[in-house]
């Protein structure tokens, strides 16, 4: 079964049109147990100050099927160094955690429908090469629709 780290993004395209439709595919796929979704800190922390909607819609996810994934000092150490290699600016510290904590832990795929930060053939090519200097392997970051197959 893969696991797909989710960042904080996925979960507000849920109630978002442009990106709702992709988004309940990955869901429902994660609720029929097709998918294990890798949820972090970094998102929980995040979500605290969303609409109640999208802080609700973690509970619609059976436990089984969620990986919960705590924020450590080797995933801090990483996205800091994603900052120090100018990857991203400091002001996006809290998306070089989500790729951090998605390297370290070895997800399959990180998605997100962050596309100035994240899913972005530079940033991307950027995080990777941080990752392989430090012997992490390479993480694939894509969007909830260049994933799902219909």
């Amino acid at each position: 079964m893969e696991r797909i780290y989710f960042d904080t993004s996925v979960f507000g395209g849920y109630f978002e049109q442009e990106f709702e439709f992709w988004t309940k595919l990955l869901f429902d796929k994660v609720i029929n147990g097709e998918i294990k979704m890798l949820y972090s800190q970094m998102t929980e922390i995040e979500l605290a100050g969303a609409p109640d909607n999208v802080k609700e819609l973690i509970k619609k996810i059976p436990d089984d099927c969620i990986e919960f994934l705590v924020i450590t000092d080797e995933s801090t150490k990483l996205a800091e160094q994603y900052i120090n290699e100018n990857v991203v600016g400091k002001t996006s510290r809290a998306d070089c955690i989500h790729i951090a904590i998605a390297t370290i832990n070895n997800a399959d795929i990180l998605v997100s429908w962050n596309f100035k930060h994240i899913v972005n053939v530079s940033r991307i090519r950027g995080y990777n090469g941080v990752n392989y200097k430090n012997g992490h392997k390479l993480l694939e970051i894509r969007t909830p629709r260049e994933i799902l197959e219909i």
